[in-house]
């Protein structure tokens, strides 16, 4: 029998986001299992939702994501055995790839949507929409913080 989860300390902003992000993705490995996509892992939400239509290089994906090309590519290859995503010859650049989602790798957002849509419901429930709504503002501008470059007062 497995060990009982340790919770995290109530005070540490790192845990207490793990630990809720580790909810949300184990809520939405359950509604795309359920569709039927089996073998969609965790992991796979590192690359599926970040892929757009026009195709991408995996130097880009993984640059915006902050990930390395390694861990990246190890995703991508096993998302392409697995029929989700598709590499093809980029027409700008020879010797580049663009990847590509394929049929069974979109039909995964829908799902992955509904599904986060239906825990962030659940969310509102629990917490009230008010405070939802104020824990998605704060984060948005503690992300638009940390993406700005910094200000010449800042590095003063």
């Amino acid at each position: 029998m497995p060990e009982p989860l340790v919770e995290p300390p109530r005070t540490s902003i790192a845990l207490m986001l793990r630990a809720v992000y580790n909810r949300l993705t184990t809520e939405i490995q359950a509604a795309v299992n359920t569709a039927g996509l089996d073998d969609f892992r965790p992991v796979h939400g590192n690359v599926i939702p970040f892929v757009p239509e026009e195709g991408i290089t995996v130097s880009t994906l993984a640059a915006r994501l902050d990930l390395s090309k390694q861990a990246i590519g190890q995703v991508v290859e096993e998302l392409e055995r697995l029929g989700y995503v598709e590499r093809r010859p980029d027409p700008g650049d020879r010797r580049a790839r663009l990847l590509f989602l394929t049929d069974r790798g979109r039909a995964v957002r829908p799902v992955a949507e509904a599904a986060s849509k239906a825990v962030e419901r659940r969310w509102a429930e629990l917490i009230g929409p008010d405070s939802l709504e104020s824990l998605r503002t704060t984060l948005r501008d503690l992300l638009d913080s940390l993406e700005s470059p910094p200000s010449d007062q800042a590095r003063r």
